[in-house]
């Protein structure tokens, strides 16, 4: 959930519907940052403020992932300098992975941002956030695998995200996890729920994006009620919105939210 994006009001709205821990990653924040400091100061942001907004406003575990995204390594000279001061954000307090990266517009610079910060996190033993590009997403999907076997990391501390009907097939031949973002242009929660039907719940997760184009904190919460309504098992039900998750980001070091 990008949070730092929602209004407080938001943060008692998730807590009211049985939200007590979020994820936030650094993501594209509606417009090109033209100076690496420009990313410094939003990182600080999300790891420090966020958080401590999140336990006052409803006391919800906040937790971080730090990455250069996919769009903003389209400008080299200022990626470089953020990436080279990214390890230093990754041994923060509440900074549990890296993320989002992955691919955008699949260019260059992007895929050489995507396999230098898959390193750093296999250095760290960290989880990681992979974004699938919003056009030409099955292709870029299919990129996005072969770079992640080319490098030769970890594939069950990944989860791929932002899956869709054009994508799972490419996705669930890995042994990365798979994200569905509930989200306008990406899935909705039917479809995403039909899926979770037709390929099973092991190492699957939803999310809700949650940032400031029309989206909804209460995405995930939502899709829980709509799969008890259509029958599904408690326990199938919490396996996907909770005991996933937990088991994903739970490798993580700095992941420290208590059942």
């Amino acid at each position: 959930m990008h949070m730092v994006s929602r209004s407080t009001n938001d943060y008692e709205r998730a807590r009211l519907a049985g939200i007590e821990c979020c994820v936030e990653p650094a993501f594209w924040s509606g417009t090109d940052k033209q100076h690496a400091e420009s990313f410094f100061d939003y990182f600080e942001q999300i790891i420090d403020f966020e958080t401590d907004r999140a336990d006052r406003a409803a006391g919800i575990d906040h937790y971080v992932t730090i990455a250069l995204e996919p769009k903003e390594a389209n400008y080299p000279k200022m990626a470089e300098r953020v990436m080279d001061r990214i390890p230093e954000y990754l041994e923060r307090e509440n900074v549990i992975g890296v993320g989002e990266i992955g691919l955008d517009q699949d260019t260059k610079e992007e895929r050489e941002a995507f396999r230098r910060q898959l390193r750093m996190a296999e250095e760290r033993e960290l989880p990681v956030i992979v974004h699938t590009p919003h056009t030409n997403k099955p292709e870029g999907t299919e990129t996005i695998v072969e770079i992640i076997e080319n490098e030769d990391v970890a594939e069950d501390r990944i989860v791929i995200d932002h899956n869709t009907e054009n994508t799972i097939d490419t996705a669930i031949e890995t042994d990365c996890w798979i994200g569905f973002t509930l989200y306008p242009g990406k899935i909705n929660d039917e479809t995403a729920i039909d899926l979770l039907e037709e390929y099973g719940t092991d190492k699957m997760l939803l999310n809700s994006a949650a940032d400031w184009d029309p989206s909804d904190p209460l995405a995930v919460p939502k899709a829980r009620d709509k799969m008890l309504d259509r029958g599904w098992d408690r326990d199938e039900v919490r396996k996907v919105v909770f005991d996933n998750p937990f088991e994903f980001f739970n490798q993580s070091p700095n992941f420290n939210f208590e059942l």
